[in-house]
């Protein structure tokens, strides 16, 4: 791998991601960092998993470029050690002595990429670029989902009930009649719920509730977050 000349260098996102290299051979790490540094990206080496997992914090935007044949913990076992840490890195797989049984469990733990060295620049980029955009796409999904479940929160007992009874697309009155109380209280409980939630619509709602996986089409069962306030 040869480093462009300086004055090609990469427009790179606003947050500035990392590149984390984790390679044992120490030719290769130089190389890599030379690489990506002259091409626009911020980047950190590191010898071993261990000396990756010893920097903190591993968070923000960024990814991985790993290898798998590594004294120690290889690199298919860190990724796993990431996942169940809760580290949120995507990773590309870069090694030099590859198969495809290797490569399939890679992309199994949900790896972006499986290279192999030597890659072409190109080829690189292209699976960093890629790492980063999943990385921001779920992020925004990670963010949507604890706004909406934060909203699902703040609703009392009875406007739980209500919500659920909505979804299933029942009319006030059959909402009244299921839960014991008239049809005035219904309405109220109705519109604190579109309110607490944030939601214009009924379909609005329906798809605020299908994002965070609420399904009250099928057999209820599904725990609401539960709030403080007493049920009306």
């Amino acid at each position: 791998m040869q480093a462009q000349p300086a004055g090609n260098t990469r427009s790179m996102p606003e947050t500035h991601p990392i590149i984390f290299v984790v390679d044992d051979d120490a030719a290769v790490r130089h190389s890599l960092m030379r690489l990506l540094r002259s091409s626009g990206w911020n980047a950190e080496a590191f010898a071993s998993a261990d000396e990756f997992l010893a920097r903190a914090p591993l968070s923000g935007s960024g990814c991985v470029l790993l290898d798998v044949q590594m004294p120690g913990m290889n690199g298919l076992e860190l990724h796993q050690r990431m996942a169940e840490a809760g580290i949120c890195l995507p990773v590309v797989f870069l090694t030099g002595k590859g198969d495809i049984p290797m490569s399939v469990h890679a992309m199994k733990l949900g790896a972006v990429d499986f290279l192999v060295k030597p890659v072409a620049e190109d080829v690189l980029f292209l699976a960093l670029d890629q790492a980063i955009l999943r990385q921001t796409a779920e992020a925004a999904s990670r963010h949507q989902y604890d706004r909406i479940m934060a909203r699902l929160a703040r609703l009392s007992e009875r406007e739980r009930e209500v919500l659920e009874q909505v979804l299933l697309g029942r009319l006030n009155k059959q909402i009244a009649y299921d839960l014991g109380i008239v049809e005035k209280t219904v309405k109220a409980h109705r519109g604190r719920v579109m309110e607490k939630m944030e939601a214009a619509t009924i379909v609005e709602l329906v798809h605020l509730c299908d994002a965070v996986g609420i399904e009250f089409s099928q057999p209820a069962g599904f725990e609401f977050p539960l709030s403080g306030a007493a049920a009306g």
